[in-house]
């Protein structure tokens, strides 16, 4: 039988893609929300396309601040954009 590939959720676009293709973000115990370039940190996660336009949609519609059920900052969604661009240029 074939395996399943675990599908995800974009909180930007709200495509279902493979999880492998998105980037996981993280909120830590201490409220602390960073990107998980590899997927493995402890922490309630939300995913996102390693597309800037997605993070400027989620940031519109408020999708980190559903998905972990607190206000998100402008200051971490600034920083999260600009992780988000050193990935994009890899």
């Amino acid at each position: 039988m074939a395996k399943k590939t675990p599908l995800r959720k974009c909180i930007g676009c709200g495509q279902m893609m493979e999880k492998k293709s998105l980037i996981r973000i993280i909120k830590t115990s201490d409220d602390e929300i960073m990107l998980d370039p590899t997927g493995k940190l402890n922490g309630r996660g939300a995913y996102i396309c390693k597309d800037s336009n997605c993070l400027k949609q989620a940031i519109k519609t408020k999708g980190l601040d559903r998905a972990f059920k607190m206000q998100i900052s402008k200051e971490i969604y600034d920083k999260l954009g600009e992780e988000l661009i050193k990935l994009e240029d890899k």
